[in-house]
């Protein structure tokens, strides 16, 4: 399974058709109403339960103190963003503390590293499903070689929520146990892609954040004594809606290049001739971007984490840290947003080169003999589609920087409540794209079926 895969449900699929012909409500009804998909979706919720009990099942680490390392959470915002997507397993040390991070940034590497290197390029476009699978044991054995690395990284996180010293072989133990958590998820994940509906890591991610939705309201009530006032409630619901509704929009929004294929003679019959449409989603690279993004504006927070309170290279990461983190609130906060609307923009144009090879796109109308009205085919081809894609790629970063910065944006308005920011930014981008592309999957389903009857 490739990151493209792994990440459909973000909004960067090459789907023909983004929006829904049904209603919602219409869609689940008539799905529940189908033997087969019922049963599809009956699967994907028990691997839901199954997710959710996992995160609730604590690694047996000697001396930790569960409460330490609950405040040093809520006292980070990369252990808060970590623990969100992991439905709460980060700060119970759930044997699925580790997530499907591990798998994303394995993913993310052997995507570049197969773009990078030309033979592996031309080995998966004609090497078909074996080379696809070589693909995917790559990507499990580097997921397995980061699980370990993200666990010691993790461990040594902890060591100040720890009373006494781990022997090397509960090291490697609690490692261990990681490590096979976040394969597990992995193989659940891969389960429902399978068995269920949908795209099962899309849903996976999904459902981490909806079981981690109650852990964020639960953290706020128990932290934050503040009522706030109801003006500000009203604010916050519009906002929220406003932000949904952009999401949608833009999941669904495509630019439409008309596509002129010309006529062939096969036999006495002449093929060809019609009209139709290359589309390109405006958001085309979902929110990996964003992913990339926090990973390195919290990496300065993450390392001063590793060091004791009293160490010097704590201090000093912490010193970076105000410069990297976004806070609209200090002046350092303003170049830290700067930094990480920076990120979102180089990384979206990063990753877009990557995923859409203009050059590949042109010669592949030439040699269907297909063309762009008012276009020559070839160079001239080349150099429309990548204009497009450049003024395409502006918006879909400039939306993506919008609501990636939405969660900053709450605590100022809910003041003394940062957590609720939790619930807006990219949880809320991730949210509504994976269930749109999963209802698209349901209505493609029950299309099928009623063509098939």
């Amino acid at each position: 399974m490739s990151l493209g895969q792994g990440l459909a449900g973000y909004g960067g699929g090459g789907s023909s058709d983004k929006s829904l012909r049904l209603p919602l409500l219409e869609t689940l009804r008539l799905a529940w109403a189908d033997p087969d998909i019922r049963q599809r979706l009956t699967f994907v919720l028990l691997i839901f339960a199954a997710y959710a009990i996992g995160t609730h099942i604590p690694v047996p680490i000697p001396g930790l103190s569960p409460g330490a390392f609950e405040k040093t959470i809520e006292n980070n915002p990369f252990f808060q963003f970590l623990n969100t997507f992991g439905g709460g397993a980060l700060k119970r040390v759930s044997i699925l503390a580790l997530g499907l991070g591990p798998y994303i940034t394995a993913s993310i590497i052997m995507q570049v590293l197969t773009m990078a290197i030309p033979k592996w390029k031309k080995d998966l476009q004609e090497g078909g499903e074996y080379a696809r699978a070589q693909q995917n044991k790559k990507t499990r054995l580097l997921t397995i070689v980061l699980c370990i690395f993200q666990g010691a990284g993790l461990l040594q996180m902890l060591g100040q929520s720890i009373n006494v010293g781990l022997q090397p072989i509960d090291r490697f133990a609690i490692i261990t146990f990681w490590t096979a958590g976040a394969m597990l998820m992995l193989w659940l994940g891969e389960q429902i892609s399978e068995k269920g509906i949908g795209n099962g890591i899309s849903l996976m991610i999904f459902a981490g954040i909806v079981i981690s939705i109650p852990n964020i309201f639960a953290m706020i009530f128990k932290n934050i004594p503040l009522v706030i006032q109801w003006w500000q409630a009203v604010v916050l619901f519009v906002m929220f809606l406003v932000t949904t509704y952009f999401v949608v929009y833009f999941s669904i929004a495509q630019r439409r290049i008309p596509i002129q294929h010309m006529r062939r003679q096969v036999g006495t019959k002449q093929m060809g001739g019609s009209t139709s449409y290359l589309p390109l989603p405006v958001n085309l690279v979902g929110v990996i971007p964003i992913i990339f993004a926090v990973a390195l504006v919290y990496m300065p927070q993450q390392f001063a984490s590793m060091f004791p309170a009293t160490h010097p290279m704590h201090d000093t990461f912490a010193a970076i840290a105000k410069f990297t983190n976004p806070d609209f609130t200090t002046w350092q906060g303003w170049i830290g947003v700067l930094f990480y609307a920076g990120l979102i923009f180089f990384f979206t144009y990063f990753y877009t080169a990557i995923q859409f090879n203009v050059e590949d796109m042109s010669n592949n109308l030439k040699q269907r003999g297909s063309f762009i009205p008012g276009v020559r085919p070839g160079k001239q081809t080349k150099e429309f589609l990548d204009g497009v894609i450049s003024r395409i790629t502006i918006v879909g970063a400039a939306f993506l920087t919008v609501v990636a910065l939405t969660q900053y944006i709450v605590p100022l308005i809910a003041q003394g409540l940062p957590m609720l920011g939790l619930l807006f930014g990219t949880s809320l981008l991730i949210m509504v794209s994976v269930a749109l592309e999963t209802m698209r999957q349901l209505e493609a389903n029950l299309l099928m079926k009623q063509y098939s009857q």
